[in-house]
């Protein structure tokens, strides 16, 4: 089996700010899985370092390394595939770009959309919210109308980066009242600093706030002394978390949790605990986000899933997207494997 890695670039039309510091391009790595037959799989890692702490030099040496490894195991199952891939380095990120080939080639051979492979009813189309990036109150104003304009009934927007409080008023005044308002401190702040802000931002009726703080430990306090839900995302990476119930739900990544497969293993996990589910993207390329709907698609068809935050391809450059967001939803790919064409 012949594995193929290439690295690619994709700019943001404009910088998307977070505690983390702005994020104005992504570096990629696009697999390609062929074996003897000549079905290819294709895959993808997107790690953001300064997000996750995994530089995207370490993924293209872990695929490296597991070149040999599937070059030796042609015909092998797929899960034994990856255990062995983990046996050589077990980085998730790597991980997921193989998996996620393995997953497409198997629909390319069925003829069946992956999310077929994974639930005999997997739902049609997967909400999601809309990103608000504008650091100002009348370019968050802006955005959010815009939003609901297209149908967005969830808008997400980072705090921790500025004029909170005033952005919050006008993303709520310009967004109405029935729209969902989720805010992603992305850990910005510390326990007595997420408390405060949150009793403070709350009267403009927020639906969650993501990763208020770093810390099973740490959201456990928060989430006692506020009456908004928490979720967690980055925390959700710390050992125990999925199952400990310290928060209302948590946010699912395709690369942190090493594809596919482990997405699901994690939100079976997370669901056991009492939480609710819903996904995300680190600002990944196409066939991240395809995945990734696949997967909602194929969890709602056992559950509700929050809306998911995947409506992200629109923000990059001379971009062509290949799974646009209509009326707050991104419709389940109906071609094999994937869905998403090798760009």
């Amino acid at each position: 089996m012949r594995l193929e890695v290439e690295r690619r670039t994709l700019r943001l039309a404009g910088a998307l700010h977070s505690s983390f510091g702005p994020v104005r391009e992504r570096q990629l790595l696009t697999v390609a899985l062929t074996d003897s037959d000549g079905v290819t799989g294709y895959g993808e890692a997107a790690p953001l370092e300064a997000y996750d702490g995994v530089g995207i030099a370490s993924v293209e040496r872990a695929l490296g390394r597991y070149r040999a490894v599937l070059a030796e195991l042609e015909g092998t199952d797929g899960a034994a595939l990856l255990d062995a891939c983990r046996d050589v380095e077990d980085l998730p990120a790597a991980i997921a770009a193989v998996d996620l080939a393995l997953w497409d080639r198997a629909g390319r051979r069925a003829g069946k959309p992956v999310a077929e492979l994974l639930t005999d009813r997997p739902a049609a189309e997967v909400p999601v919210n809309a990103t608000l990036s504008a650091l100002d109150r009348a370019g968050v104003a802006e955005e959010a109308a815009e939003a609901v304009r297209k149908g967005f009934a969830c808008l997400k927007v980072k705090v921790g980066v500025g004029d909170d409080a005033g952005r919050i008023a006008a993303a709520r005044a310009a967004a109405g009242p029935e729209v969902a308002l989720r805010l992603d401190a992305n850990g910005a702040w510390s326990v007595s600093e997420a408390v405060r802000a949150i009793e403070s931002l709350s009267p403009a009726g927020l639906e969650l706030v993501e990763e208020p703080t770093h810390g099973l430990k740490a959201v456990r306090e928060v989430r006692e002394r506020v009456a908004v839900r928490v979720s967690i995302d980055e925390t959700a990476a710390e050992p125990g978390a999925l199952g400990a119930g310290v928060a209302d739900a948590v946010c699912l990544k395709i690369s942190r949790c090493g594809g596919l497969s482990g997405l699901l293993a994690a939100a079976a996990l997370v669901r056991a605990s009492g939480a609710e589910v819903y996904l995300a993207s680190t600002l990944d390329g196409p066939l991240g986000i395809a995945a990734a709907v696949h997967a909602a698609a194929a969890l709602a068809s056992r559950g509700p899933v929050a809306p998911c935050g995947l409506a992200t391809l629109a923000l990059f450059e001379d971009f062509d997207d290949p799974l646009p967001v209509r009326e707050g939803r991104i419709a389940l790919p109906a071609a094999p494997g994937l869905g998403v064409d090798f760009p």
